[in-house]
């Protein structure tokens, strides 16, 4: 029992963030990624885009052949409503408690806050205790979830900078259908699912050629992934979805999946880009600015934006539509996946990408988008913090919990149709 309990399951980004903090300003002033000045905001922007496209990508292979056409239903209601109702309500908890963000201020901030960070949420699809304990159906439904969700943050955090900065709001409207919806995520998807098709069938027939090895699969996993990245890029479409539905694509018959199965290369490489990309976070988070009363921000106040997050922005919710849900068996299993919705990597990277459509900001604001702007990134930073910390604990809780009730820990449906989570019986 005694090593039992020390398999916490600690991951990757508690340890990365931990460290970025050490090494970071706080402590150390060793990397301080906000001293470099005006390129600070693009160099953030870039490489949390770049990390989060190539766990985008590798979320499309690992799902099951044609997983996305099987369980299409479900990930509608999955992600669309979900997202909507936790981007409203978060609006709702940050307006009550900043007064000085009229709500449309707070919609923006909350768009930063609505995606599901998949990168974070590997604690619990990837990880040795996921296997061990977490059933299949919950794990790709909450993977495909984190993933599909992340791109689709642009429309929300689009309408809001368009009522934001447009002074007519049927001009907002109408910039944010035609660009937000028709252009970058409709377009950015079938562009991913076309490269991602295409580079599939490329690939079989070199395969089959022998015109290419099993080891070329693995370095066109990364190739694929930026180049689908720097084309949606370039023409301005949701690089994020595109990502996403080509990773879906490339491996809908299974046979790219095959060829990488058994190879460990790429989870080292993925692995290693999660611990920098966490260590930049922990040494990038403003910690300056969480006591800041001439912006209204204070630490009681962020604390309590913290916890009702985490309580009211998807629990109530899937415990009301699980039902609807064929892979979410019973209200544990939806109180589990509604807990599991972590912020992180897509957090930081929709208030980069908001900044740069957001004026710079006087001292003191001059109107409701520069003081939008200066208040963004603390506020959605520390709400980072706060997920990091808490999601990032939750295994280790759950194992401990586990071992010191004595319990079996399974969260596998047993002969019986009985399934257990986290030692609780649905």
């Amino acid at each position: 029992m005694a090593l039992d309990l020390l398999k916490l399951y600690v991951n990757e980004v508690v340890l990365g963030t931990g460290f970025g903090i050490i090494i970071g300003p706080l402590v150390a002033n060793i990397f301080a990624p906000r001293s470099w000045g005006s390129l600070n905001n693009t160099i953030t922007l870039e490489v949390m885009r770049i990390v989060l496209v190539i766990g985008l990508f590798a979320a499309g292979v690992e799902l099951p052949r044609a997983y996305m056409k099987r369980h299409a239903k479900s990930l509608l209601i999955m992600v669309v409503p979900t997202m909507a109702f936790g981007w409203v309500v978060v609006a709702a908890i940050i307006h009550v408690l900043f007064p000085k963000l009229d709500y449309i201020s707070a919609l923006c901030i909350a768009a930063c806050l609505t995606p599901t960070d998949p990168v974070t949420c590997a604690a619990i699809t990837r990880g040795k205790f996921a296997i061990k304990h977490v059933p299949e159906d919950i794990r790709y439904i909450l993977l495909a979830e984190a993933a599909a969700n992340d791109g689709l943050a642009y429309p929300f955090l689009a309408i809001s900078i368009y009522l934001t900065i447009e002074t007519s709001v049927q001009t907002a409207i109408g910039k944010w259908f035609l660009v937000g919806w028709l252009y970058q995520v409709i377009l950015g998807t079938v562009l991913g699912a076309i490269i991602g098709f295409l580079f599939s069938k490329l690939m079989k027939i070199s395969h089959s050629q022998h015109f290419i090895d099993r080891e070329s699969y693995i370095a066109q996993y990364l190739a694929l992934s930026i180049f689908t990245m720097g084309v949606a890029s370039t023409i301005g479409a949701d690089d994020l979805l595109a990502a996403f539905a080509a990773g879906c694509a490339i491996s809908w018959d299974g046979h790219f999946h095959e060829q990488i199965n058994d190879d460990a290369f790429f989870s080292v490489i993925d692995y290693v880009l999660n611990c920098c990309c966490f260590i930049y976070i922990g040494a990038w988070l403003p910690f300056y600015a969480y006591d800041s009363p001439e912006y209204d921000i204070t630490p009681w106040k962020l604390v309590l934006l913290v916890i009702a997050i985490m309580v009211l922005r998807r629990i109530p919710f899937l415990l009301a539509i699980y039902k609807f849900v064929p892979e979410i068996t019973c209200w544990q299993e939806a109180l589990f996946s509604g807990h599991f919705g972590p912020m992180g990597v897509s957090a930081v990277f929709v208030s980069a990408l908001a900044l740069t459509r957001l004026p710079t900001p006087e001292n003191p604001p001059a109107d409701q988008a520069q003081y939008l702007a200066a208040t963004i990134q603390p506020i959605v930073s520390f709400v980072v913090l706060g997920s990091i910390i808490i999601h990032g604990l939750s295994i280790p809780f759950f194992n401990v919990g586990l071992v010191a009730h004595s319990r079996t820990p399974s969260f596998s449906k047993t002969s019986t149709d009985q399934t257990h989570v986290a030692g609780l019986v649905c």
